[in-house]
């Protein structure tokens, strides 16, 4: 992947100034990286000037160096890598999509990723490591010392998006008869213990989590207290096999910064902080508001192949349900030939139906989310989203009645095409909470399958309300 090794003396010496012509301020107002940034990166590259690219990037913050990989192109970003070698910080590729991660990580030699994910949070080794090949991921593991071995192989061995998954295995703990002086004196001496920490926990002889105790309050404590008598019980612990969405409920729900995980045998096995947490907020998110558009998990960087095939399946979907809709309006052809203006009309209350099932749905998908929907409000969160859906329904049934009594000189189908709309707008409000919840009661993910759920509802009972009344009103 280098370029030319005699590169003119002249070039060097240009690109050996990036860094006085590099704006102090890498993000412009909307957020994104300034062109001039981007710019002084792919002329270092282009250049192979690795002094060059070690001045700008060594600089980055792991999510500022993962911004600037996502800006380049696959062909760039791996020649940044290369150049960059030793310089390069591999904690930024936890910071970027996992097709430019996978993309980076096969053309990096095992052994420099073993190297590169020694000095690793436990959590950010563990979510590079899932990214590889089995045979690639038992090869990197071996090049490390035994210990991390030992916890990083336990983390991959519990279910993808579970707790276990997100874990730092590096926490402090301490058995319950030692006083304040020696725990404190552990932590001056010991070297594996990690960079930030908010608490220290108790555990048993057999490592059962006793409580914990806050840094602050073992830090006012005299030298002769012991422990046990400072440690408060954990009562939110999460265990390992947990999935990250209820961990990070946990965390939301008690205002935690940092939270033991335990195994099923109540055995402390590593702990969750918030910045773990923030990221599968975001992660889980992200998913929530693609499977509503029916995009699975495709990223930016995907290939047309990849995202042609992530949409497929409910493109092909939506083509059942549209057929379904088209058998309805196929029943009442007859009518639509006699009286041609019901076929210019009924895309709106189709529409308009549509548009208000898709409204309460995605309240109903976020609330069922976040649990803030349960039991004791369904009810009233149901007859509150009917009620929204009449009110809605008698106003743009009015405004549409009108402007169609005027537009085809007819009353009666100003008339037929408001009772539709408020018969429709009620149906797609009931449609809209209700097959989320159904969903959500029989364990399926509600933002999957739910928008194409209600579209059908909301076609099917418009096109037959709309051209069914008019069949009867009319005698057609």
């Amino acid at each position: 992947m280098a370029l030319d090794d005699n590169t003119n003396t002249e070039e060097q010496k240009t690109s050996s100034s990036f860094d006085s012509k590099v704006e102090t301020r890498l993000y412009d107002e909307d957020g994104h990286l300034r062109t001039e940034f981007t710019a002084s990166a792919l002329s270092a590259i282009e250049l192979n000037d690795a002094a060059a690219l070690s001045v700008i990037i060594s600089p980055l913050h792991e999510s500022e160096l993962g911004d600037l990989l996502e800006a380049l192109s696959s062909a760039d970003r791996l020649r940044l890598v290369v150049l960059a070698g030793d310089d390069f910080d591999i904690n930024s590729l936890t910071e970027v999509d996992e097709a430019i991660r996978k993309d980076i990580i096969d053309t990096l030699p095992n052994d420099k990723i073993a190297e590169a994910i020694k000095d690793l949070d436990s959590d950010d080794a563990v979510y590079i490591l899932e990214d590889l090949e089995a045979e690639d991921q038992r090869e990197v593991l071996d090049n490390l010392p035994f210990d991390d071995q030992v916890l990083l192989r336990r983390s991959l061995e519990y279910p993808e998006e579970s707790a276990g998954r997100r874990m730092q295995t590096e926490f402090i703990a301490v058995p319950p008869f030692w006083n304040v002086g020696q725990t404190i004196d552990y932590m001056r001496d010991e070297d594996n213990l990690p960079e930030r920490f908010h608490e220290v926990f108790v555990v048993s002889p057999q490592y059962e989590l006793m409580g914990y105790i806050q840094l602050d309050k073992l830090l006012r404590a005299h030298r002769n207290v012991i422990v046990d008598q400072l440690l408060e019980p954990s009562l939110h612990p999460i265990k390992a096999t947990m999935d990250q969405e209820e961990a990070a409920y946990i965390f939301q729900q008690y205002d935690l910064i940092s939270a033991a995980v335990v195994d099923n045998g109540s055995r402390l096995v590593g702990v969750m902080t918030i910045d773990d947490i923030v990221d599968v907020i975001h992660q889980e998110a992200d998913e929530d508001i693609k499977r509503l558009a029916g995009v699975g998990d495709e990223e930016l960087s995907d290939s047309v192949l990849e995202i042609t095939k992530s949409r497929f399946l409910w493109l092909l979907i939506n083509l059942v349900t549209a057929i379904m809709a088209s058998a309805v309006i196929g029943m009442f052809d007859a009518t639509i030939e006699q009286m041609v203006a019901l076929a210019i009309l009924m895309p709106i209350v189709a529409s308009m139906g549509g548009n208000a099932g898709t409204q309460t749905m995605t309240v109903a998908v976020r609330a069922l989310a976040t649990k803030d929907m349960d039991s004791y409000n369904t009810k009233r969160i149901i007859r509150r989203e009917v009620l929204v859906g009449l009110i809605n329904g008698l106003a743009f049934a009015s405004l549409i009645g009108i402007a169609s009594s005027f537009w085809f000189g007819n009353t009666d189908l100003g008339i037929i095409i408001g009772i539709a709309m408020v018969f429709n707008m009620v149906c797609a409000a009931l449609a809209g909470i209700s097959i989320p919840i159904l969903l959500d009661h029989f364990d399926i993910d509600p933002a999957i399958a739910s928008s194409v759920f209600v579209t059908t509802v909301t076609d099917v009972i418009g096109f037959f309300a709309f051209l069914g009344l008019a069949a009867w009103w009319f005698n057609i």
